[in-house]
């Protein structure tokens, strides 16, 4: 298993990106000013992006492992290279909608709730959003002290 940093082209995993951001613009918002990483395991199946936000803080604003290979650790064993990566890391947050089984994956990693942003699905995307049957309406906020 290896992780790369992606210095070049980074739309050429935006299949995987959308897996985590299914709109293209939102994506946009972060993405070249944020530091890309892929896991790679025989093959790509796993990325990551990383913003720095302010001294100390950081936000992991995309996640995303390829669906036939979801709960065998990949996810986990990105955010714990980037926590290892960036050794200047005070706090780690993450912004992800309130569903219980992605709001479980981040407690495992260590996250703990820090606030929400009312209405953000609702008023930043251009179509409702769901998951797991969810419908995506506030942006929970977690945080891990690095």
């Amino acid at each position: 298993m290896n992780i790369e940093k992606v210095t070049g082209e980074k739309k050429q995993y935006l299949d995987l990106l959308l897996l985590a951001d299914e709109q293209e613009d939102m994506i946009d918002k972060y993405l070249e000013r944020g530091e890309m990483f892929v896991l790679d395991d025989h093959g790509v199946k796993a990325e990551c992006v990383i913003t720095k936000e302010s001294e100390g803080v950081y936000e992991l604003k995309n996640i995303a492992v390829l669906p036939n290979y979801q709960r065998k650790g990949y996810g986990k064993y990105l955010i714990e290279f980037l926590v290892k990566h960036f050794s200047d890391c005070n706090v780690l947050f993450v912004g992800t909608g309130d569903c219980p089984s992605t709001l479980s994956f981040y407690h495992n990693c260590g996250f703990t709730e820090s606030h929400r942003v009312k209405n953000f699905f609702v008023d930043n995307y251009d179509h409702l959003m769901f998951e797991d049957g969810i419908q995506l309406v506030d942006m929970v906020y977690l945080k891990r002290v690095c």
